[in-house]
């Protein structure tokens, strides 16, 4: 009687720890499914939840709250970590070294090497077979200072590069920090302390020389004529005439420590190239050249120092007269344009050309090819474009010209 009696309620009490356990299984299944697809919104609710299946709900509802705020921390950290690759004026691409897919390339990559996107890695050979080879060339883990070929002229840049692994595979990090505006600014401002030195200490040493040549050969002059007296005042003459000349030299670089800041105006790039015409129009039909000016925005507006960007093409445009003025056919082009927003003035040539081993010299103070070059018109405009917060660059091929781009 007593087992008739116990056996509904075992029945019941069975059934109603099936349900229970079959309640929490449920629960177990949601928040497993929910963990599977990092759905971490989910909230169990504790007010309807039976007093076995309320403290589930709640570990289950704390551990949501971890991977929440885990994930909240990370999401985070990416963005903040997304701008600040965005932000630094650091190029920066990163690829798959398997397969060559790009996982990322920021802002600044893009400006300097202007690749608006690639893909792969094998897309970087068609738009900068130069910069290809130099990165696969150079070991991970190592930097260099590469001279690189870009739309900005050949650019000085700081190299670096590391290789990491993560479960999905092994990647490469490039960053390219462009540091030819650094090493100009500090070259300019070492050539400037050479030359004030140089240019002070040879006319305080030519200069009386020069004075006491003048008062012997004065002297000289009055006296009888004789072969003896007249090797003499040869002599005096001689050593007067290099004085002079020196002192001369010394003042033409001394000239490079007295450019003033310059005063930028807004100038339309047709005036300046109607000016530079009118000046070099008598010059141009005497040898017999053609100047073929190239402006295809008449309303572009350049903000610089009439006077000394004038000087700065004068220069150049008599540089390029000598490269010429001994071929059949020859021919400049003055042209200006926008690039990305930045002007540019260019002027090329199709003359001999600049030996490769020169071209890293061409800007240095007391350096030039010419019998009857001071050296010093390159270096000024050098020191003129910097000053304006530009750049001047140049692309020489030997036997087909050369091509100066002012870049502002």
């Amino acid at each position: 009687m007593y087992a008739l009696l116990l056996f509904p309620i075992t029945l019941w009490v069975l059934g109603l720890n099936f349900r229970s356990q079959l309640r929490a299984y449920r629960e177990l299944e949601e928040f497993a499914e929910a963990a599977r697809y990092r759905d971490f919104t989910r909230f169990f609710p504790l007010q309807h939840a039976g007093p076995e299946i309320r403290p589930l709900r709640g570990a289950f509802n704390e551990i949501n709250g971890v991977f929440k705020r885990i994930s909240s921390e990370r999401e985070t950290q990416y963005q903040y970590l997304q701008k600040i690759l965005e932000v630094v004026n650091t190029a920066i691409l990163s690829y798959d070294e398997q397969t060559g897919k790009i996982v990322w390339i920021n802002e600044a990559f893009k400006e300097l090497f202007n690749i608006p996107y690639i893909s792969y890695l094998e897309g970087l050979h068609k738009r900068n077979p130069d910069l290809y080879q130099q990165v696969k060339d150079i070991p991970s883990g190592k930097g260099d200072v590469l001279s690189i070929i870009t739309p900005k002229g050949t650019l000085k840049l700081q190299f670096s590069s590391s290789s990491f692994q993560t479960p999905d595979g092994h990647y490469r990090l490039l960053a390219f920090q462009n540091i030819n505006e650094a090493l100009d600014a500090t070259e300019s401002k070492a050539w400037q302390k050479l030359l004030s030195v140089l240019t002070h200490e040879i006319m305080n040493s030519i200069a009386p020389i020069s004075s006491l040549a003048d008062t012997l050969k004065n002297r000289l002059d009055g006296l009888p004529n004789s072969d003896e007296l007249d090797d003499i005042r040869l002599g005096t003459e001689t050593i007067k005439r290099r004085s002079e000349g020196l002192l001369k030299f010394a003042g033409t670089y001394r000239s490079l420590n007295k450019i003033t800041q310059p005063e930028l105006t807004t100038v339309l790039a047709a005036e300046l190239f109607e000016n530079l015409y009118q000046l070099m129009e008598p010059s141009l039909l005497q040898k017999q050249i053609e100047l073929d000016i190239i402006l295809k925005d008449p309303y572009l507006q350049i903000m610089l120092d009439i006077n000394l960007i004038e000087q700065v093409l004068i220069n150049l445009l008599l540089n390029a007269i000598e490269a010429v003025k001994d071929l059949e056919k020859p021919y400049i082009s003055l042209s200006a344009l926008a690039n990305n927003g930045n002007p540019q003035i260019k002027v090329a040539d199709n003359g001999k050309g600049i030996p490769k081993d020169l071209l890293e010299n061409i800007f240095i103070p007391f350096f030039t090819t010419r019998k009857n070059g001071s050296g010093v018109g390159l270096t000024l405009s050098k020191q003129i474009m910097l000053m304006h917060k530009g750049n001047i660059s140049v692309h020489s091929e030997e036997g087909k010209g050369s091509v100066f781009t002012l870049q502002f």
